[in-house]
């Protein structure tokens, strides 16, 4: 899958972002001469953390029969030394259901394997950026 992204308006920050068949926005904040009109990189960065936690706890659940009716995470950052090298990104989840403490266990070694984890964490990311050819 490829994502195409362009500024919306000539001149502004907000961009129009399309991933497939899904179509959204990203901006930046005021201070940076933006209008905060949508999530900017660093929270689509985040974002996809625990949309990936998320989204492992339930299938995770739903292949092992458990009785997850809904999971939530909520994501902190600290980005004070993120110049320095270091993103700090503290995950809270809660599992809601008739769940053991087994089971509630069991999702929390799931989702700390979830792939966008693993690949924020584990892997070597290469970036080649080149001209787009003209259409």
């Amino acid at each position: 899958m490829s994502i195409h992204s362009q500024t919306e308006q000539s001149g502004a920050f907000r961009q129009v972002i399309h991933a497939g068949a899904h179509t959204f926005n990203a901006d930046v904040t005021p201070a940076l001469g933006g209008q905060d009109s949508a999530p900017g990189p660093h929270e689509y960065f985040d974002a996809a953390l625990a949309a990936c936690k998320t989204l492992t706890a339930t299938w995770y659940a739903k292949k092992h029969g458990m009785a997850l009716e809904r999971v939530e995470a909520h994501v902190e950052r600290d980005d004070s030394r993120e110049r320095q090298g270091t993103y700090v990104l503290r995950v809270k989840l809660a599992f809601h259901g008739a769940l053991s403490p087994e089971e509630k266990q069991r999702l929390h070694a799931a989702v700390a394997q979830c792939p966008v984890h693993k690949l924020m964490t584990t892997t070597d990311v290469e970036i080649v950026t080149e001209p787009l050819a003209a259409v």
